[in-house]
């Protein structure tokens, strides 16, 4: 029996322009590494989160890494704000998520690493 691969759309945003969530902070995606993982390329994105609260006086980052997944189609497209699209199928084996993991983490100075 062969099951067949969902895939999704990534919508790459502007690196280094913030991105505004709820009403105290923004994430900042840095930079989008194409890696190159058992003959397929896995796409991740490296970012800032800050989360500020003004009425306690905290404030905090952290670095994260998302991982889409596997890229399918590269920019293949675009969505209404003219920003590139591409298709991507995201990693739902445990195994495979481990590998990714090991090789990123092997490559960046990260340990948060969210897989879609």
């Amino acid at each position: 029996m062969v099951i067949a691969s969902k895939t999704t759309r990534y919508t790459h945003l502007e690196p280094g322009k913030d991105v505004v969530f709820g009403i105290a902070g923004f994430y900042t995606p840095q930079q989008e590494v194409r890696l190159e993982y058992n003959g397929r390329e896995v796409l991740y994105i490296i970012g800032q989160v800050v989360l500020e609260s003004s009425c306690c006086s905290i404030s905090t980052d952290w670095t994260y890494t998302l991982v889409p997944g596997y890229i399918v189609n590269w920019q293949n497209t675009k969505n209404e704000d003219g920003l590139p699209v591409s298709e991507v199928e995201p990693v739902r084996d445990k195994k495979e998520r481990a590998g990714i993991r090991q090789a990123i983490q092997a490559r960046e100075n990260t340990t948060l690493i969210d897989f879609w």
